[in-house]
């Protein structure tokens, strides 16, 4: 793998990770919208534009990913529905720019997944397999949230062999210490670290 071939990893950008949303993270849009400005002044730093979305089923608890109806979530291993395949919910952010896309990962079809090496290409390619084959030996990471599948996607990435780096003000976390918590956890893996969207400001 070469470290001067990058590639960009844009996680779960969709609209209920957004305000409105029922997972909203706030600064969500803000996010969408920093990560299609670098895109469009940084596109050609890439190799590939990955970007991952959660693909959660109609039917059941998605393998016990969503509370079960009549039982409020733990906000921890269960979630209230989420990115259900056919909802607007499920659909990418409108304020990111989906042109500079080479590749789109889906993740979560009927089981809980958080991290995008969970997922695959509608060919069934894992993303592991999309960086390798491009010879990507360092990714930078954005997107919602940061103290989840912000974090569970870069610590990952680690365990593949990869560089990281996660973007300043183009992520955004769930809670100030699951946050604080989630980047000490990256940096500790060896994970190139940020302020989230809206830290120190």
């Amino acid at each position: 793998m070469d470290e001067q071939r990058r590639a960009l990893v844009v996680v779960d950008v969709q609209n209920d990770f957004c305000e409105g949303g029922s997972l909203a993270v706030v600064g969500g849009r803000r996010v969408a919208e920093g990560i299609s400005a670098h895109l469009a002044a940084r596109a050609g730093d890439y190799v590939a534009v990955v970007a991952t979305r959660d693909d959660h089923e109609p039917h059941g608890t998605n393998g016990g990913h969503f509370a079960e109806p009549g039982t409020p979530p733990d906000y921890a291993r269960t979630w209230p529905a989420h990115c259900v395949e056919g909802t607007d919910g499920h659909d990418y952010a409108p304020g990111l720019d989906l042109t500079r896309v080479t590749h789109h990962v889906r993740k979560g079809r009927g089981v809980p997944a958080y991290s995008g090496f969970e997922g695959s290409l509608d060919d069934g390619t894992d993303l592991a397999g999309v960086l390798r084959g491009l010879a990507v030996g360092a990714v930078d990471v954005v997107g919602l949230a940061t103290d989840y599948c912000v974090r569970a996607t870069a610590l990952d990435a680690r365990r593949h062999g990869l560089a990281v780096r996660l973007l300043p003000g183009l992520h955004a976390g769930v809670a100030a210490a699951s946050t604080a918590a989630a980047l000490a956890e990256m940096r500790d893996a060896g994970v190139e670290t940020s302020d989230p969207l809206g830290a120190g400001s």
